[in-house]
C-alpha cells in the first residue's frame, strides 16, 4: 500500500541512481541482485544470532534494496523473465523467514508464539496472492498480476525492523502485523470473488 504512493519518489531518488551505479560497476543481470538479496537476508539472521543486531538490520535493509533493484533492472534492460519472477518470489519468502527467525532469536521465550503466528499469516497471505495472481488476467508490466494489499513488502519490512529494534513491543507490533496481514487476505479474496462474479454476470 505504501509503495503505491512513494514509488514515484523512491524510484527517482533511490532506484534510478542506485541502479545506474549497480549496472555500471557490478552487473546488469537482475538475477544477480535477487541472489544478493537472498544472501544478505541470510547473513542478516547470522549476524543477529551472534548478537550483531545493528549489522543484521543493515544487511536486511540491503536485502530489501536488492529486492527492489532486481525487478527494476529487469525492466530497465528488458530482461524480464518467468524464471526471474519465480526466483524472486522464492527469495522474498526466504528473506522474510530469516527476519522472523531473527526476531525469535532476540527473545525466544517471549517471541516464539508470535513468530509462529506471523509465519502462519504470511503463508496465508502469500497463498492468496499467488492464487489470485494465477486466476486474474494480467494487465501490468510485471510477470503476472500483483494484487495490492494493506501489507506488502515495504510495510512488512517496516514492521520487522521495528520489532528488531523494539523487542519489548514485539507482542503488540506482531499482533497488529498479523491482524493487517489477515485483513489483507480477506480483502484480496473478497475483491477477487466480487470481480469474478461480475464477469460471470456479464
Amino acid at each position: 500500500m505504501i509503495e503505491k504512493y512513494i514509488e514515484p519518489f523512491s524510484t527517482r531518488l533511490i532506484l534510478q541512481p542506485i541502479s545506474y551505479i549497480a549496472v555500471k560497476f557490478f552487473s546488469n543481470n537482475p538475477n544477480f541482485y535477487t541472489i544478493l538479496a537472498t544472501l544478505t537476508g541470510f547473513l542478516g539472521a547470522v549476524f543477529v544470532y551472534y548478537d550483531f543486531l545493528w549489522g543484521g538490520i543493515l544487511l536486511f535493509l540491503i536485502s530489501g534494496i536488492c529486492d527492489m533493484l532486481d525487478g527494476y533492472i529487469a525492466r530497465l534492460v528488458n530482461r524480464v523473465s518467468n524464471i526471474g519472477a519465480v526466483v524472486d518470489i522464492i527469495s522474498d519468502r526466504f528473506v522474510e523467514f530469516s527476519i522472523v527467525f531473527s526476531i525469535y532469536l532476540i527473545n525466544p521465550v517471549q517471541n516464539s508464539l508470535y513468530c509462529i503466528l506471523m509465519l502462519g499469516s504470511i503463508l496465508l497471505c502469500v497463498t492468496s496472492f499467488l492464487v489470485v495472481g494465477i486466476f486474474t488476467e494480467n494487465s501490468t508490466d510485471k510477470s503476472f498480476y500483483y494484487s495490492p494489499g494493506l501489507i506488502e513488502r515495504a510495510e512488512a519490512f517496516t514492521f520487522f525492523i521495528l520489532m528488531l529494534c523494539l523487542d519489548d513491543y514485539v507482542p503488540l507490533l506482531s499482533s497488529l502485523f498479523i491482524f493487517l496481514v489477515l485483513l489483507t487476505v480477506i480483502i484480496r479474496v473478497n475483491q477477487f470473488i466480487t470481480q469474478s462474479l461480475e464477469l460471470l454476470r456479464n
